[in-house]
């Protein structure tokens, strides 16, 4: 367990009261039902109080956080169900900016996104090749006038829907390299959809985009490495936010054991009950403990061991995420899956996070090749 300067806690209450006092449930299912799927007004909130560029460069308007910035922040998104883009924008788009972006991307691109006037969006996974990270179907060529053409197809790109450029993994003549494209340029169509957990992602198709020579993010060829770091810290945030839903659904289903009565007195008195909550509690605990040590080495670990403690890290969290979520709304009774109830909307988000950058049986078969290849 990590130990917390008073900086960062004084960030944590802050962040935690802007959320509890303005993002109630009845608010969220609002965002949930808009055309956009997330606020303006809580993204510019956000902005305002630093959260945007807490973890971003201090040469280029950010703080200079690390990776347990990120998890505060993301524990903090899990327990409001936060909708707005933050993992998309700042954990992978502005994250894969700063790691391979050139000195001029950088100042073009992170003082917009900690001033939260410009969102991004990651676009890695293919359709039909579920967490394969190499690109096959998309593909980029250059032109004889100078830059790119840019083909091909991505999916479940979170906030592709919304962002204002787009970040593009493509093979190119030199191997695997990264794109910077204009969300509104030509050739670019966008089919945005509400996910399980109301959260946002796109189908986004590539005809012919041309893209200008600056468009190419880094070394042509070379961008397998900071892809796969980008995927990484992402695991490492949604382990973090998954803690902190566990953490909220495990407080609604106490307050609830508490108030609902059966044979005259709170089904929360029954012992039985009270273990299973116990049970959950443990689960919560043992993620947390996985989670924080993912955020904790993310930055210095070498690359084995990063990819080592973080699909250990996404396997323990999966495993307990599915069994909180499943106990919460068998405790809940029938209501549990019911939309006007929180502890619905946790379960889905639960669901979604374990499937999230590769499942229990993905990161199972990466644990296996690290460990015995």
């Amino acid at each position: 367990m990590f130990t917390l300067t008073d900086e960062q806690r004084q960030f944590q209450e802050s962040l935690q009261r802007l959320l509890r006092d303005g993002y109630d449930f009845d608010r969220r299912r609002a965002i949930a039902a808009s055309e956009a799927g997330w606020s303006r007004e809580y993204w510019e909130q956000l902005a305002g109080l630093g959260v945007l560029a807490l973890t971003l460069p201090e040469a280029h308007d950010g703080f200079g956080g690390g990776a347990v910035d990120t998890f505060l922040v993301m524990e903090a998104c899990g327990r409001a169900l936060l909708l707005e883009p933050y993992l998309a924008t700042v954990v992978m788009g502005a994250g894969l900016v700063a790691r391979a972006g050139s000195e001029a991307q950088r100042a073009a691109i992170l003082p917009a996104v900690a001033a939260g006037t410009r969102q991004l969006a990651v676009a890695v996974y293919e359709p039909g090749r579920r967490y394969a990270l190499d690109p096959l179907v998309t593909t980029a060529q250059p032109l004889e006038s100078g830059g790119w053409s840019l083909s091909g197809a991505k999916t479940h790109v979170l906030n592709g829907g919304s962002a204002d450029a787009l970040i593009v993994s493509a093979r190119t003549p030199r191997g695997v390299s990264l794109l910077r494209v204009d969300a509104a340029a030509g050739g670019v169509q966008r089919e945005s959809y509400a996910m399980y957990d109301g959260q946002r992602a796109a189908t986004i198709r590539f005809d012919a985009v041309r893209i200008g020579a600056d468009a190419l993010l880094g070394e042509e060829g070379a961008a397998a490495e900071a892809i796969e770091y980008a995927v990484d810290a992402a695991i490492a945030a949604v382990c973090a936010e998954a803690v902190g839903a566990m953490s909220a659904l495990l407080e609604t289903t106490g307050q609830y054991l508490k108030t609902r009565k059966q044979f005259g007195v709170p089904i929360g008195s029954f012992q039985v009950l009270q273990h299973r909550m116990a049970d959950m509690l443990l689960a919560t605990e043992q993620a947390r403990s996985m989670a924080q040590l993912a955020a904790s080495r993310l930055a210095d670990a070498t690359r084995e061991e990063r990819r080592r403690i973080v699909s250990a890290a996404k396997v323990k969290v999966s495993e307990a995420a599915r069994f909180v979520g499943q106990e919460a709304v068998q405790l809940h009774g029938g209501i549990g899956v019911t939309d006007e109830l929180p502890a619905s909307h946790y379960f889905r988000r639960l669901t979604m996070i374990e499937v999230a950058f590769g499942d229990v049986d993905h990161h199972l078969g990466a644990l296996g090749a690290l460990l015995f290849d």
